[in-house]
């Protein structure tokens, strides 16, 4: 009698993950796609309206495609945990391989966004000075600290939603409800404690001498610290 090695289970994961596209590819296209194509449109009713128009145009529409990624953790875990448990997948397994398909996701879109973003520096924006994809700050320290950058924001939205479920479905609605006031009781009060300190101006500062080599390495951490809450709360969690 032969058995599945864990490995493989993880990859059966990953095909599991991706029999349904939508979630991981075509959905994520399909925003980066109708967002850029709006910002365009945008950004070329500004150019032929305004005369003399000697400032570069960037736009927000660029951040739709990274947070999405959210709604991504939310069905990843939705839609297939139970699934999974029917074929006798491990949690680890299940965990391992869910998380892996976010990131060959999130990595193909930090990919377009780093090509985009060479095309546009060497287009001068498309030919009117528009940017979607280059934003001068990020990359600011080489298209590599960018393309981490991307990668590191779509896998946070992505920890994000998966974590908010995995604690739904392991204590249910209240305890999530709960949970997110907590946090927010939480930050307001830290906002207050800051205020009573005058500390905002040194916040301010740390924040605009913030390179994005630095930035990258505090969302890769709240990266880890989501991951490894969600997995230990996904060990006790039921489909």
């Amino acid at each position: 009698m032969t058995t599945t090695a864990p490995a493989n289970r993880t990859l059966n994961v990953i095909r599991m993950q991706l029999l349904n596209k939508q979630t991981f590819v075509w959905l994520p296209l399909l925003i980066l796609a109708s967002s850029f194509a709006i910002s365009m449109m945008i950004y070329g009713i500004i150019v032929f309206s305004v005369d003399d128009m000697d400032e570069p145009i960037y736009g927000g529409g660029s951040q739709a495609p990274l947070w999405y990624f959210l709604v991504v953790g939310v069905q990843a875990l939705s839609f297939t945990f139970p699934f999974s448990q029917a074929m006798s997948i491990t949690r680890r397994e299940y965990f391992l391989g869910t998380y892996a398909t976010a990131m060959l996701s999130s990595a193909a879109v930090a990919v377009t966004f780093l090509v985009g973003g060479l095309i546009e520096r060497a287009t001068d924006g498309w030919g009117i000075d528009g940017y979607f994809f280059y934003l001068p700050w990020i990359w600011d320290q080489g298209p590599f600290v960018a393309l981490l950058m991307y990668f590191t924001i779509a896998m946070f939205a992505f920890a994000v939603g998966f974590w908010g479920t995995t604690l739904y479905k392991r204590f249910g609605t209240l305890w999530l409800v709960v949970t997110g006031m907590a946090i927010v009781v939480a930050i307001v009060l830290a906002c207050l404690v800051v205020s009573l300190a005058g500390g905002w101006p040194a916040i301010g500062r740390w924040i605009v001498d913030l390179r994005p080599i630095a930035l990258v390495g505090i969302v890769f951490a709240l990266d880890l610290l989501f991951a490894g809450t969600s997995y230990l709360t996904l060990r006790r969690a039921t489909p």
